[in-house]
């Protein structure tokens, strides 16, 4: 090889015949840098959607055809990326066995290697150790910062590993030990750090041999831009000493008091879950038809199984169209996130199944409905919605508007060097990813804690260091000038644009919400209002009664703004167009009453 040949043309002139795509210029790179280095470990952090499937297995294909290694061992995290890893080694030419358990001895003859899990490592450390040693192996540890998440995975690792020709180390999100808690095979430099309590500790932190950040991904277009759409609301709770309490998302005062009225809106059986499931519905019904990806699709992440179950009936509610409902426990999950991957079904309902590493390209929209708000878990799951395929897409998560989420999202983009801590227990092959608090109950196990309902509206976008609201004015959340360029929708709607569509179409969600609660029984499908239909056909009662709600909801209105009643009434007019109250109709009365009710 030419000694004077340019890093990137070096890389070029290596790259295997068997991959068809072209690499991108971050994977050209850190090629020609391992080229250059020849180590014995490597670790690469790349941003999700990046491409380090590609990476590796482009180094693997290296290293095999020069004979360097004999062998190719990839460590994943769970069952179904084994399947992922070892479908795309086969369209690069390398045969890997996802199959290979830990009963069964030696290599499949006719491999080139297997994909096991971390959790099949820690079951029998010394049978991978064989299979590793037994041959020159190249051993990729996929999201190795899972090899952290306790002594025993970490131990496992290290202990099957240690002998292995070559170790390529991947990860998609940053991450921080304790002085006393070591990854094997990276890189540590001691680092002091600010916890959440303000107090200042010392740690260690990570050094990648190579860094693909998102700033970087998003110049380059391989990744889409992201807005967060953060919508607010008001819980109402039952505590455990029987009091009502009631509190805003957006403005819950104390720590444990936001806490509760987090929790409270996210319970099925509030307004504050399907109003949001309304408005992620019409994103993706705007990305269809108007935002160049007919096939645009949407992910809700659940906290735990039953929320998802109930979910999944909100969405059938809502949208009239089921979701696909992907359950760790569910023997047909890989299939289902398969179909999912390459279906046309709208949404899918998960709990953690798609949070990490997991391939649907045609998911742009992510709607935040869980109690998870760990760094790590929070890359990791926007991470699924921001895989770019064309120069135009766009990715939007529905968050509420809590602060734990709010600052996550407008740090998103901020290069914090590799400091964000792991999570803090391994069940099974599960994640404790801090949930919230657990529901109170007394000695006799009966619940004290009570969700009573919630109602949702839009609180704002982030984009370009504001938060917009889509009425001109409003709070703001600062975010560093240096990010303002990597947030938002490029294109077809401009920030202010998005905001105020979002506003606007609160009252036309909340009609749809109500629409489509009145069902019968356990029936779920939607029933549609009929827009053209008149009060003629409705009792006048109704619409009687809603104009007395809207004289009271005015005198309310007029009474905390201190301006006349008859302002009230036009802004209410320009807010919901359509005749006076005396021959409006039920439809518009509706809107105008939660237009009021916004107000308040």
């Amino acid at each position: 090889m030419d000694p004077d040949m340019g890093s990137a043309a070096r890389a070029e002139a290596l790259s295997p015949q068997t991959n068809s795509r072209p690499l991108r210029a971050w994977q050209q790179a850190a090629l020609a840098q391992y080229e250059e280095q020849s180590p014995k470990d490597f670790l690469v952090t790349a941003t999700p959607g990046a491409g380090k499937t590609t990476f590796a297995l482009t180094l693997a294909a290296r290293l095999l055809a020069r004979r360097e290694v004999a062998r190719v061992v990839v460590v994943c995290p769970t069952d179904h990326l084994r399947m992922q890893w070892a479908d795309a080694a086969d369209a690069m030419g390398i045969i890997l066995d996802p199959g290979l358990t830990n009963a069964v001895g030696p290599v499949r003859a006719g491999t080139q290697g297997y994909v096991t899990t971390y959790a099949q490592v820690a079951g029998k450390p010394m049978l991978h150790a064989a299979r590793a040693t037994a041959v020159k192996s190249l051993v990729i540890l996929d999201e190795v910062h899972h090899a952290g998440d306790g002594l025993s995975w970490g131990e496992a690792v290290e202990e099957a590993y240690s002998f292995a020709a070559r170790r390529l180390c991947l990860t998609g999100t940053p991450f921080r030990t304790k002085p006393d808690e070591r990854i094997p095979f990276v890189r540590y430099e001691e680092d002091t750090f600010e916890g959440d309590d303000g107090e200042r500790g010392v740690g260690l932190v990570s050094r990648a041999d190579y860094t693909y950040g998102y700033k970087e991904a998003l110049a380059d277009s391989v990744v889409r831009p992201v807005v967060f759409a953060a919508y607010t609301g008001t819980s109402r709770w039952r505590n455990s000493a029987g009091e009502v309490v009631a509190a805003s998302l957006s403005d819950a005062g104390t720590k444990s008091v936001e806490m509760q009225a987090w929790r409270t809106a996210l319970d099925p059986k509030g307004q504050w879950v399907p109003h949001v499931i309304a408005a992620m519905d019409d994103r993706i019904t705007h990305l269809r038809e108007d935002g160049g990806m007919p096939d645009a699709a949407g992910l809700i992440l659940a906290s735990d199984q039953d929320d998802a179950r109930a979910y999944a009936k909100i969405v059938r509610r809502v949208t009239g169209k089921a979701a696909e409902l992907i359950l760790s426990d569910d023997p047909k999950a890989s299939k289902k996130i398969e179909r999912f991957a390459t279906g046309s079904a709208r949404i899918a309902v998960c709990v953690r199944m798609i949070s990490e590493g997991v391939d649907v390209p045609r998911a742009a929209v992510l709607a935040w409905m869980t109690s998870y708000r760990t760094p790590l878990f929070f890359a990791q799951a926007v991470g699924r919605v921001v895989r770019s395929r064309a120069v135009h897409e766009s990715a939007t998560v529905f968050l509420p508007a809590v602060r734990p989420l709010l600052s996550l999202a407008a740090s998103m983009e901020e290069e914090r060097n590799h400091v964000m801590p792991p999570p803090k227990t391994v069940q099974g092959d599960e994640l404790d990813l801090e949930p919230l608090p657990p529901k109170e109950k007394d000695e006799e196990g009966l619940k004290q804690w009570e969700a009573l309902e919630a109602d949702a509206r839009f609180a704002h976008i982030l984009h370009s260091g504001t938060a917009h609201t889509g009425e001109g004015s409003g709070p703001t959340v600062v975010v560093d000038a240096e990010d303002e360029e990597f947030l938002g929708i490029p294109g077809l709607l401009t920030p202010a644009q998005t905001a105020e569509l979002l506003s606007k179409r609160d009252d036309e969600l909340r009609l749809r919400i109500a629409a489509s609660h009145r069902t019968d029984g356990d029936d779920v499908m939607l029933v549609e209002d009929h827009p053209d239909e008149d009060d003629a056909g409705r009792s006048w009662r109704d619409a009687a009664e809603l104009r007395r709600e809207i004289n009271r909801l005015v005198n309310r209105v007029a009474a905390r703004t201190s301006q006349p009643q008859a302002v009230v009434h036009t802004q209410l007019r320009q807010s919901v167009p359509g005749p006076p109250s005396a021959s409006a109709s039920v439809d518009v009365l509706r809107a105008r009453r939660e237009r009021l009710r916004t107000m308040l």
